[in-house]
């Protein structure tokens, strides 16, 4: 009976944090179909007085140049989590394996990054790019940023995921069959990691999509600009057009929850996996 209580109580408590959590976006697709007027007037209404606007999406779609902003997403995106995810469980590999007193302290220190806040670092970091290297305004200089911010996590549970699930009797084994050691990470390693390289490329592909303000700091020519910075793009300093704003952000995030649907069941195995053991 106890037991019936606190499953009602779980199940109830969860429902609620679904609706918290979904409240907003379904916000957001509402008003994506509303006139502007409509969406400062009433914003929670289902429907807007001059009714459904579906041209927004169509307007949206052309002031945004919404394909060559959806390509540079997707590229920056795409290399972005592959080179976090190859050079994580490369060096995650190494600190798991190769017994060399200094690997603690880098491990240490590269953990310890995790907890310098973003904005910490921005300033500086951009002003180097900038002032000293002149690299701004370039698709390779975003990527190499958010692949040196997205490392440390990664190989974080890439570690956690060797040391708790990995036998060192596998990789012997290969050893003695005259594997070397990139063959051994390449054939026998990476392959069992797959829960958590689907886990870090969720997450990773999350962040990076939906990323505003690295990309605002770094990308300023109109035609690098991210899916985020175009549709913030209807916002103006006199005049904001929010129902063409709400379309934007919608077809937005339609890609990276298409994406979270196909591997979400990969998730919680893979963050467990990372976390057992650090």
């Amino acid at each position: 009976m106890r037991k019936k209580k606190t499953y009602g109580k779980s199940s109830f408590l969860l429902t609620v944090l679904l609706l918290v959590y979904i409240f907003p976006f379904f916000l957001v697709l509402i008003n994506s179909f509303k006139s502007k007027r409509d969406v400062v007037k009433n914003p929670l209404s289902l429907i807007g007085e001059e009714g459904f606007c579906p041209e927004n999406y169509l307007l949206a779609l052309k002031r945004m140049d919404f394909w060559n902003v959806f390509l540079n997403s997707l590229l920056i995106t795409v290399v972005s989590v592959l080179l976090i995810v190859l050079f994580s469980s490369m060096t995650a590999y190494l600190f798991a394996r190769c017994k060399w007193k200094i690997n603690k302290l880098f491990f240490s220190l590269m953990i310890l990054s995790m907890v310098i806040p973003f904005q910490v670092l921005m300033i500086p970091i951009v002003s180097v790019y900038g002032s000293v290297l002149h690299v701004l305004n370039s698709r390779l200089t975003l990527i190499c940023m958010h692949v040196g911010f997205g490392v440390s996590m990664g190989t974080f549970m890439f570690h956690g995921a060797i040391v708790s699930s990995i036998p060192l009797e596998l990789e012997e084994a290969a050893k003695i069959d005259g594997a070397s050691r990139m063959k051994i990470y390449r054939s026998v390693v990476l392959p069992l990691l797959k829960p958590t390289v689907v886990t870090l490329v969720i997450i990773d592909s999350l962040a990076i999509w939906n990323d505003y303000l690295l990309p605002s700091l770094v990308l300023v020519k109109k035609e690098l600009y991210t899916l985020p910075i175009a549709a913030q793009s209807f916002h103006g300093d006199f005049s904001s057009d929010y129902g063409l704003m709400m379309a934007g952000m919608v077809m937005s995030v339609i890609p990276i929850l298409i994406l979270y649907f196909i591997l979400q069941k990969h998730i919680i195995e893979g963050v467990v996996a990372g976390a057992v053991k650090g």
